[in-house]
C-alpha cells in the first residue's frame, strides 16, 4: 500500500493486515482501512489507529522516479 501523507512524500507499507492477514483496501479519513474488521492505520507510518489490531503495518522500502514508484 503506497502513501502520499503530504505533497511529494511516498510511504510505502505491507498490505496484509496485521490482525488476521486480510488485504488492507482502501484509504478514508487519512487511514488505511482493512475491510475485514474494520482496523485502520496511519498513512503517515502505518501505526495502529482502530483495532482490532494491535500492531501498526511493517514499512515497505521504495524508491521513486519521475512518475514510478517501486519496491526496492
Amino acid at each position: 500500500m503506497v502513501t502520499q501523507p503530504t505533497a511529494g512524500t511516498y510511504k510505502a507499507f505491507s498490505s496484509k493486515c496485521t490482525h488476521q492477514g486480510c488485504a488492507v483496501s482502501s484509504i478514508s479519513g487519512g487511514a488505511i482501512v482493512c475491510p475485514c474488521h474494520g482496523s485502520e492505520f496511519s498513512v503517515t507510518d502505518g501505526s495502529v489507529k482502530k483495532g482490532p489490531a494491535t500492531q501498526g503495518l511493517p514499512a515497505e522500502q521504495i524508491s521513486v522516479s519521475g512518475d514510478s514508484i517501486t519496491l526496492a
